[in-house]
């Protein structure tokens, strides 16, 4: 049960500490570029990665140290994805050393990232001349850190809830970055999550893939799928609870907590789309089953077409039933409503496929809020899924046209 929803990210749990710094990589001295999370024991770790077959090398030394399900430490950069390069391997181990050699932590309990440009060479002189400064000022400082991992997002992303795990309070929290490059099975995104709940590695593991089916999985800005995708989860049992290792109440529990702070991120990231103004929540019910209802949901906060209607402030619907009947989904076309909403009230636009009667004035003035529910009901059977996208504008081809200048 969620007992509250506040802010202090990844540092709200007990045991965590974190901090951002510009070290040099970025031109822009104002921005930082160097992000460091540690726990103050050794947690229990999980991951799941980008399935694109490029994949940065900060990945395949992840993958590496994370094999025993237990780390301590998370280094990252941002403004170079140090992806395609030929000794990548050996930077990303070096970011590893450079935290043991200056925290203490063995390098191979090191999670270690990297964002930005793909295919230039990441120099690890600017990154080791601040490790010394980024570990000693590690403190309460969330913030810095999802500062550090941003590169165009405008709107720093971070979360932390509190809840309960057999009668003991745990917090989890987390901070992400995401805005280009987003697309079903992960996207241009780090997503860092923090707990002090004591769960073992194999369950935490099993807990981290199966929500990211519903979570990170069903975003798309713009359909592209990068090479550095992450998102990881430590726990470090610092709240004390009996540790979770098998299923059952106190794992559903963990569970609904790391739902709750996944899906806020999903929207802060989808918000904050290049260039976009709004933010697109599409939710399907009504569904046979589960991959049904993902299916169809994954295809509408895909179409580009209906993006750009949704830019627009334009219930051109039709393009929600084009995306439905390309996705692939076995669905009765004759059976579908679709309705769209905002804080501005709710419209009706289509019944059992077919266009009815509304006001395009009305349409338009529930459209032009900065969040928008698309609401589909395949009225063939009881399951429902969530995806979220943002709108598709003139300023995404500006960042995109110049983002390596």
């Amino acid at each position: 049960m969620i007992k509250k929803i506040m802010g202090g990210g990844v540092t709200a749990p007990k045991g965590f500490t974190a901090n951002g710094v510009h070290c040099g990589i970025r031109k822009n001295k104002t921005k930082k570029d160097l992000a460091l999370i540690v726990s103050s024991v050794p947690a229990s770790a999980a991951a799941v990665y980008t399935k694109n077959l490029v994949k940065g090398a900060p990945l395949t030394v992840t993958k590496k140290n994370l094999s025993d399900g237990i780390a301590q430490a998370i280094i990252c950069n941002s403004g170079n994805a140090n992806t395609c390069n030929a000794n990548g391997i050996e930077i990303a181990e070096k970011m590893c050393a450079l935290v043991s050699k200056n925290a203490g932590i063995p390098a191979d309990s090191v999670i270690v990232a990297s964002t930005g440009v793909i295919g230039q060479p990441l120099d690890i002189a600017p990154i080791a001349g601040k490790t010394p400064e980024l570990v000693g000022g590690l403190g309460d400082y969330s913030r810095a850190a999802a500062e550090a991992i941003m590169t165009t997002d405008t709107q720093v992303k971070e979360i932390a809830v509190t809840f309960e795990v057999d009668g003991t309070v745990c917090t989890m929290g987390g901070i992400a970055k995401g805005s280009g490059m987003i697309h079903p099975n992960m996207a241009t995104m780090l997503v860092f999550v923090t707990t002090d709940a004591a769960i073992s590695p194999a369950l935490l593991n099993k807990a981290l893939k199966a929500d990211v089916e519903d979570s990170f999985n069903m975003i798309s800005i713009d359909g592209d799928t990068s090479t550095n995708d992450m998102v990881c989860v430590l726990a470090n049992g610092a709240a004390g609870n009996p540790e979770i290792t098998g299923e059952g109440t106190a794992y559903d529990a963990f569970c609904e907590a790391l739902a709750c702070v996944t899906r806020d991120l999903c929207r802060k990231i989808a918000a904050d789309g290049e260039g976009a103004t709004k933010l697109l929540d599409c939710t399907v019910s009504g569904a046979k089953d589960k991959e049904t209802a993902r299916t169809v949901a994954k295809s509408v906060v895909c179409s580009s077409l209906l993006k750009a209607a949704m830019f627009g402030s334009d219930a051109n619907w039709g393009r929600v039933l084009c995306a439905i009947g390309y996705s692939g989904a076995d669905v009765d076309v004759e059976k579908i409503d679709v309705s769209f909403s905002s804080s501005a009230g709710t419209i009706a636009v289509c019944k059992a496929g077919a266009g009815i009667a509304f006001s395009e004035e009305r349409a338009k003035e529930i459209l032009s809020c900065p969040e928008i529910g698309i609401l589909i009901a395949l009225n063939d059977g009881a399951v429902a899924a969530e995806a979220w996208g943002c709108d598709l504008t003139y300023d995404y081809v500006k960042i995109n046209g110049d983002y390596r200048t």
